[in-house]
């Protein structure tokens, strides 16, 4: 026979409204009740029904993870940092892909929001960094946490978990010049995402700190995508005055270039050294294993979570007269530099 949430206030020796107000987390429970519902529901097995408490209710218990992102991997982290975080306060995941290139995004969301009937947004990029998009959040009174390039925080820094792609991207540079490498190739990823322009932020200031020309022919435009990397890498290795380095803007696009290498009959790293970024099982699916910066995008991905399930639960303890807050959050990143054996002392001349 099925447990319900009567056999947890009976084991409890509590009332139905306090098991409900346990697995809803909410703050105004003490804490000996609180544990003497949770080891009930350990005891019995209990399994509320997320949904049915959605549809019951006036508050909602299902947060949406917002993303258009060709990445599997990426995708992949930060749906299991959500969900862990969800699954922790007793909430459920809608995950919504969507194309953030079309004109019907906007009514997309607001349909989202109005017929899902969700307690908050994950937003990854683009559309974290889509001026218009956030606009449109914004007018559907509908809590919302970005996951952004540090250079997208501006004035909305409460809505925001960033990652400072560039202070990430400037220690690659500076890894490889100390390396003894002066002319590094730079492959962008796609130019709607905001990190591509921070990583090439980080990428330009340490060439100019170490007094190093900035040639534009060494910096290609492109996608976060293999075949990007296997067309850029081509085109910079087969120019008359080739770099001895390649730093691409994340590891799938590292990878296509080290597969371009290889084809061109190039050994790595004794004669071209390649970096990546993100520290993806790209990077160490690879022969050699590619040096990186690790974005720890599962704990990015749970901050977030934490932080619009925070704002939706202090919103309904509001309303109920009292306020809660979760502490702790963290909001700024630093992807840290990872050296592997993609990365070599420039080849001597």
């Amino acid at each position: 026979m099925k447990v319900t949430i009567n056999d947890v206030a009976a084991m409890a020796g509590v009332s139905i409204k306090t098991v409900s107000r346990v697995i809803n987390n909410e703050p105004s429970v003490r804490p000996a009740t609180r544990k003497k519902v949770m080891d009930a529901v350990a005891a019995l097995n209990y399994q509320p029904n997320l949904a049915a408490r959605n549809l019951a209710g006036t508050r909602s218990y299902t947060i949406a993870f917002i993303y258009d992102n060709p990445n599997a991997y990426y995708v992949i982290d930060m749906q299991n940092g959500i969900l862990e975080a969800c699954k922790a306060r007793g909430y459920e995941l809608l995950i919504h892909p969507s194309n953030s290139k079309s004109a019907s995004v906007h009514d997309e969301l607001k349909n989202l929001v109005e017929h899902s009937k969700v307690a908050g947004l994950v937003l990854t990029p683009p559309f974290s960094e889509t001026a218009a998009v956030i606009e449109t959040v914004k007018s559907l009174n509908v809590d919302y946490v970005r996951i952004v390039s540090a250079a997208a925080a501006h004035e909305d820094e409460e809505n925001c978990i960033q990652v400072d792609d560039s202070a990430a991207a400037y220690d690659i540079t500076q890894h490889l010049l100390q390396l003894g490498h002066k002319r590094i190739g730079f492959l962008c990823g796609g130019e709607e995402h905001v990190s591509t322009h921070g990583r090439l932020d980080g990428y330009r200031r340490a060439l100019q700190d170490a007094g190093l020309p900035i040639e534009d022919n060494l910096i290609l435009k492109g996608e976060y995508s293999f075949d990007s990397g296997v067309e850029g890498a081509k085109a910079l290795l087969q120019s008359d005055n080739p770099p001895s380095a390649i730093f691409a803007s994340n590891d799938e696009m590292a990878a296509g270039a080290l597969f371009a290498a290889r084809l061109m009959h190039i050994e790595i790293p004794q004669q071209l050294s390649i970096v990546g970024f993100e520290d993806s099982p790209f990077s160490r699916q690879t022969w050699p294993k590619l040096t990186t910066a690790h974005q720890p995008n599962n704990e990015i991905a749970k901050c977030a979570a934490a932080l619009v399930l925070s704002k939706a639960r202090s919103k309904g303890a509001t309303e109920n007269g009292k306020a809660s807050k979760e502490a702790g959050i963290q909001r700024e990143f630093t992807p840290s530099l990872v050296v592997r054996d993609s990365s070599g002392p420039a080849p001597k001349q």
